[in-house]
């Protein structure tokens, strides 16, 4: 009896936790029940022939990994003729401030030529690609428009497609590739390294199945095609959480804080702290104002992070969201919590123009001051994001 009683006991305890499913924020794990997910630049012996015998340019960053090894020295290993780099925002090794001007330079660890596309200009220039044959593009995104590494590969594929050079996109998950949401940018307008294409905040597309995209519609403009090869991902499905082997940029440390970016990362046009200068950036909003709640948070300088942050050195006030679950998806409430409890609301937003750049459209900012809610909000821009879901279908690698 008492046998049969210690085992009920333990089932009781055991079988819980079995079926619980714990939300792990930490880099370097990729969450799928299924095969392993193996990344475009994993398959290496795949895309290795197409390079034989040719000059190659590689637009990448400190995530352009295979197991711990950088791309780069792989394809050096491999005797691939790399005869320069091209360096997003954050340049080659990831270690540059977010907005920080980045000139070209040799790197120290290889001997090649880097060109920076965050400094003087944004786009390679027909003499950048002059003698090029193919240009690579591996960099892991986090799926939101406004993060700028999709600007810098539009730009590249708009340089090869008017220099008749090839260009290859090793593919990569999108993070937050589960669904769709957001306004939808006007091109006319809001146009800005921070939203180049008409695709919504959340527009559910890899690197690769994006580049598809910019083809298929057209939007290089002056009739442009890039000629363009995908090495897809294996085992991946838009389904799966996807955690990344490395942070992206220097203030998204972690999952968590790539759920939490779209919805956070308006409050860069308040007066507003989104934890800049702490170990947890994107994982929180303060205030230097008790009303604002009563968790607190202290921004500093963080060397090769973040210096001189919103509110360095002042006791901010708000919202601890580090519990929040990695199912989050885009929303709006955290912002109209804080906009609704500003006393002056009309200097809530104190750069509107990067607000409307953010946005895509000043239609949100408007509908924010004129006190409409987030299911207002979020009704008027359901026919462009219908509209744009039908058109993502037909670009979709990973049904």
């Amino acid at each position: 009896m008492k046998k049969t009683y210690l085992i009920f006991v333990l089932l009781i305890i055991i079988l819980p936790c079995c079926g619980q499913k714990k939300d792990n924020k930490i880099f370097g794990k990729k969450f799928n029940t299924q095969k392993e997910i193996i990344t475009g630049a994993e398959q290496i012996n795949i895309y290795i022939n197409f390079l034989k015998d040719k000059k190659v340019a590689v637009v990448a960053n400190h995530s352009s990994q295979i197991d711990n090894t950088h791309l780069i020295d792989t394809l050096l290993s491999r005797k691939v003729n790399i005869q320069k780099i091209f360096a997003p925002e954050h340049g080659f090794r990831g270690k540059v401030e977010r907005g920080k001007i980045v000139g070209d330079y040799v790197d120290k660890q290889t001997g090649i030529k880097v060109v920076s596309l965050f400094g003087k200009k944004k786009q390679p220039s027909a003499e950048d690609l002059k003698d090029i044959d193919i240009v690579i593009y591996d960099i892991q995104d986090v799926g939101i428009r406004f993060f700028t590494y999709i600007s810098t590969m539009y730009l590249v594929m708009k340089s090869c497609a008017a220099n008749n050079v090839q260009m290859m996109i090793l593919d990569r998950p999108d993070p937050n590739g589960d669904y769709v949401d957001g306004t939808v940018l006007d091109t006319v307008n809001f146009k800005s390294f921070v939203g180049m294409l008409p695709i919504p905040i959340v527009y559910g597309l890899t690197p690769g199945e994006l580049a598809q995209m910019i083809n298929g519609e057209g939007w290089l403009g002056q009739n442009l095609k890039c000629n363009l090869k995908v090495i897809k991902c294996q085992n991946y499905t838009h389904k799966m959480h996807y955690s990344l082997p490395v942070k992206p940029s220097p203030n998204l440390p972690n999952d968590l804080s790539i759920r939490l970016y779209p919805s956070l990362c308006f409050f860069e046009a308040t007066n507003f702290s989104v934890g800049r200068g702490t170990d947890f950036p994107f994982q929180v909003v303060g205030y230097p104002d008790s009303i604002y709640g009563t968790f607190t948070f202290i921004p500093h300088d963080i060397p090769g992070v973040q210096t001189n942050p919103v509110h360095k050195g002042e006791t901010c006030y708000g919202l601890d969201l580090r519990n929040e679950s990695l199912s989050h998806k885009f929303t709006l409430k955290h912002l109209l919590y804080f906009y609704n409890l500003t006393a002056d609301k009309t200097t809530f937003i104190n750069r509107k123009r990067f607000f409307d750049l953010l946005a895509g459209t000043d239609k949100l900012r408007k509908m924010i001051l004129s006190g409409k809610t987030e299911a207002e909000i979020k009704e008027s821009w359901k026919p462009e994001l219908e509209k744009y879901k039908a058109m993502r279908q037909k670009y979709l690698l990973y049904k």
